[in-house]
């Protein structure tokens, strides 16, 4: 028999209590407890990196941590990047004029990732995000259109007075 616990998180902005297995993944519990679905499962080994979430402004591999270790955490994935008024970050709309997506599969994960990195670095070099996106496996794109997006978004949000 499994063993249960109620859990409380905060995620992309809205409190959710759920009683569940201790044994449920986090990448599990958002995308079948909280049909968020948006956070991809690629190996399950935390290498591709498209399980890539937010804990608590920290990025973390959904797929290596168990959903009772997110209890009272601050959870953001990519439903909670958009702006309140429901319109493309300026990373996600750079990406889509950049046209730095194809499958989209690693997509929310590098998302995820560059959100992270640009807020606490707002001024990165090209080396420097290829670099950083080492740890996300793409195989479509060849990397060079998210580095411009990511590029180019950093240079966007310092314009704007920085990552909202």
């Amino acid at each position: 028999m499994s063993e249960t616990r109620t859990i409380t998180v905060e995620l992309n902005g809205r409190s959710y209590t759920r009683t569940i297995p201790t044994r449920l993944l986090l990448a599990d519990f958002l995308r079948h407890e909280i049909d968020l679905t948006g956070t991809h499962v690629g190996c399950e080994h935390g290498v591709c990196g498209a399980c890539t979430v937010l804990v608590n402004g920290t990025s973390a591999r959904s797929c290596l941590m168990f959903a009772v270790q997110a209890d009272g955490q601050n959870i953001t994935t990519i439903e909670g990047l958009a702006e309140v008024n429901g319109s493309l970050s300026v990373l996600q709309q750079c990406f889509h004029e950049h046209h730095a997506l194809q499958c989209g599969f690693c997509t929310p994960g590098i998302l995820m990732t560059l959100t992270e990195h640009l807020r606490d670095n707002p001024e990165p070099d090209e080396v420097e995000l290829r670099t950083l996106l080492t740890g996300n496996l793409c195989r479509c794109t060849g990397y060079q259109a998210i580095v411009k997006a990511g590029l180019e978004a950093a240079r966007c949000m310092r314009e704007q007075g920085g990552l909202k």
